[in-house]
């Protein structure tokens, strides 16, 4: 087919390269534009952007989809559809109609169950079991439109969402692949109205953990604000990011540390840290981090 491709975090890669070796005519790759970034401030072009170059594709990166130009530029590209996947700018109504048959987006959840920016962070901080992709049928509401595929996946007990992250950005791909390949014979299901929920993008002030709270919630919390923005606690003075956790027996007062392999106290429960890190180092185990900085039994984080 004659598409365009609208995306541009590494979430989007795996889609582009798939469409890419499908044969797909990948028309252009909208995405962000560069943003300054490293010690020099450089602009840098996002994963699809950098990609998108090596493939040989031509890129255009607008500020905006609202003005009239830059959507009779969309229109004269002739595509069959567009394929968004994480892009970060709204569609205008013109550019959702402009496509023969319109834009699908791949959402990283089961619709309509965690509409919105942040539905991997969401699902594992709800403790949910499950999660998934689906492929939609764009429409001017938040991921208000039908669904043509979906594919729900568990999430492990011990996930991260950087974990997570890699497996429905891979997961997406294979479908938007397959969607396209059966879109004549797929039927665009209406989403139900029961059991929406909206996925609100992370405040860095949701990090700061509190061991009152049960230990299922602390999990969860480590978990999902992993790897970005991570969850964290001060000791001494300075910032620790919790990066891995699990479920664990133990009782004690709340931040207590139970026994010297960072075992910790929550209101209900236990935690168990498996991966932690420093201001100014890198991630480490549980075990690396315990011997540059001592943490043991009786101590309170």
């Amino acid at each position: 087919m004659k598409l365009i491709f609208m995306g541009t975090p590494e979430f989007s890669v795996p889609s582009l390269e798939a469409l890419h070796e499908a044969g797909h005519d990948i028309v252009c790759v909208y995405s962000q534009p560069p943003r300054r970034a490293g010690r020099g401030k450089k602009e840098r072009p996002g994963p699809v952007h950098a990609r998108a170059e090596a493939l040989g594709l031509p890129v255009r990166t607008p500020t905006t989809l609202r003005n009239e130009d830059a959507q009779q530029d969309f229109a004269a590209l002739g595509a069959d559809v567009a394929v968004v996947v994480a892009y970060g700018l709204i569609l205008p109504q013109p550019v959702l109609d402009s496509p023969t048959h319109g834009c699908l987006n791949i959402h990283a959840s089961l619709l309509p169950r965690w509409r919105g920016a942040a539905p991997i962070h969401r699902a594992i901080m709800a403790g949910d079991a499950e999660t998934g992709v689906c492929i939609m049928q764009m429409e001017a509401g938040l991921d208000t439109g039908p669904v043509l595929l979906r594919e729900a996946v568990s999430i492990g007990r011990t996930e991260t969402t950087g974990h997570l992250h890699d497996r429905l950005s891979d997961l997406g791909a294979k479908l938007i692949v397959d969607a396209l390949d059966r879109l004549s014979e797929l039927d665009a299901v209406p989403q139900p109205t029961d059991g929406v929920t909206y996925a609100a993008k992370i405040d860095k002030a949701e990090a700061q953990v509190d061991w009152s709270r049960p230990a299922a919630e602390v999990d969860a919390q480590i978990r999902a604000l992993s790897p970005f923005p991570g969850a964290w606690i001060m000791r001494d003075g300075q910032r620790i990011k919790l990066l891995g956790s699990e479920l664990a027996e133990g009782r004690g007062a709340p931040g207590e540390v139970l026994d010297d392999n960072m075992l910790v106290a929550c209101g209900e429960g236990a935690v168990r840290m498996s991966h932690l890190q420093r201001e100014g180092r890198g991630p480490q185990s549980a075990e690396e981090f315990l011997r540059g900085l001592k943490i043991s039994a009786g101590d309170t984080l």
